[in-house]
């Protein structure tokens, strides 16, 4: 490694470049219902905003890692950092639905460049047990950042603070890793930019298209619940945004220590346990209210732990020659279809809600009865993977012993 690369103080850029996406996602859940009622804006309109952040993810994710090999992770985060300050300051200081809906494909382009860069720059600046180690803090980062900005966001709201007031927050880590990316040496790319045609033509193996749709399923499991968790069980009796720091502490935890677990289990015994757990996670949260809720959070989380590192882990393991491009357009779907389901999601509520006033339910007990309903219709997603990791499962231990990711 060159020496004149501090590859610590990279990796430090790197974790706060990413508790900015983490904010971003958890405040964002956090001010949702303020947003609606200040500006106007239903369901729907809530679910195109929210759907712009996924959006802006997977096109920046994917074009970075289509041109990290020939461009650098310098220019990708130069362009991360341009994309978040003006995202977040174009948000702040929104009056309307459609500049929302600009600022916040900003705020996702920001932070799918960040992904795009950071994970092979730090693949670039370690090596063996070392890459292992850090690799896995990096995206402790995700999960761990979201706890802070939903307690920030739980704090800030019950202090009658304004949602812009929130959304200054994001630019507190902003600012902090453009100061320590600025005037660093990166290290040079170590793959080629001619195996981009080699990656595209393993990516055709049917086996990469399947975990690719799975991958679509996986991810709204993940965000869809915990983007909407405002909105969804504002009305539960039970704190929203303590549910977001439950979950995803949890995550940050289990993420932290599951070698031991992939070991014993291997990677695609962990993604069907992860599948039925979700499923009990989410059927938990869609029949319960009051503080049983926060017992449905720890199922949840316990749920989607471990689908997001594993499905990225098995590609690396099982299809090593689809490379790094392969793993960033893998991530790119899981955002993706989270951004399709964001409209989606927000149209259930609101047709719940419709459903729950026509039954004689009004107030507080429509919202909780139009929250349980969307959360219900949810459960489809974990119950379908359920299936497919058995089925993987099976063909797995057919084709050759099952190991594990690390």
């Amino acid at each position: 490694m060159n020496q004149t690369i501090n590859a610590n103080r990279l990796f430090l850029a790197s974790c706060f470049a990413l508790i900015t996406t983490a904010f971003s996602f958890s405040i964002r859940a956090g001010i949702l219902t303020q947003l609606g009622t200040e500006l106007n804006l239903d369901t729907v309109q809530l679910g195109h905003i929210n759907q712009m952040w996924f959006l802006g993810f997977p096109i920046s994710m994917i074009l970075g890692g289509i041109f990290y090999a020939k461009i650098g992770p310098k220019l990708i985060m130069q362009i991360a950092l341009l994309s978040h300050a003006i995202g977040i300051v174009m948000t702040i200081y929104a009056t309307d639905y459609y500049t929302l809906l600009i600022s916040t494909l900003l705020i996702g382009i920001g932070n799918g460049c960040t992904e795009a860069a950071c994970n092979p720059l730090i693949a670039d600046s370690y090596s063996g047990l070392d890459f292992s180690r850090m690799i896995n803090r990096f995206h402790m980062w995700f999960p761990g950042g979201i706890v802070l900005g939903a307690l920030i966001s739980k704090f800030m709201t019950e202090a009658s603070m304004s949602w812009q007031a929130q959304i200054w927050v994001i630019l507190i880590p902003t600012i902090i890793y453009a100061v320590l990316f600025f005037g660093q040496t990166f290290p040079k790319p170590r793959i080629s930019a001619n195996s981009t045609l080699d990656n595209f033509k393993a990516m055709l193996n049917p086996l990469y298209l399947f975990m690719a749709a799975c991958m679509a399923l996986t991810a709204i499991s993940e965000f869809g619940p915990q983007q909407w968790v405002g909105p969804i069980l504002s009305k539960a009796g039970a704190s929203p945004m303590l549910i977001l720091a439950l979950v995803t502490g949890l995550m940050a935890v289990g993420r932290y220590f599951a070698g031991p677990l992939i070991k014993n289990l291997n990677t695609v015994g962990v993604l069907l346990g992860s599948a039925i757990f979700g499923v009990i996670g989410i059927y938990m949260m869609s029949t319960m209210d009051g503080s049983m809720l926060y017992v449905a959070a720890v199922f949840y989380a316990l749920g989607i732990c471990y689908f997001w590192p594993n499905m990225i882990g098995f590609i690396a393991e099982s299809m090593p020659q689809t490379g790094a491009l392969g793993l960033s357009i893998m991530g790119g779907i899981g955002m993706f279809s989270s951004s399709m389901f964001q409209p989606i999601i927000g149209a259930w509520i609101q047709e719940n809600k419709v459903v729950a006033v026509s039954q004689g339910l009004a107030g507080d007990a429509a919202d909780l009865a139009a929250g349980q309903a969307t959360l219900s219709n949810m459960l489809l997603f974990p119950a379908i993977l359920i299936v497919a990791f058995l089925a993987l499962y099976l063909y797995m231990k057919k084709q050759k012993p099952l190991s594990a990711a690390v």
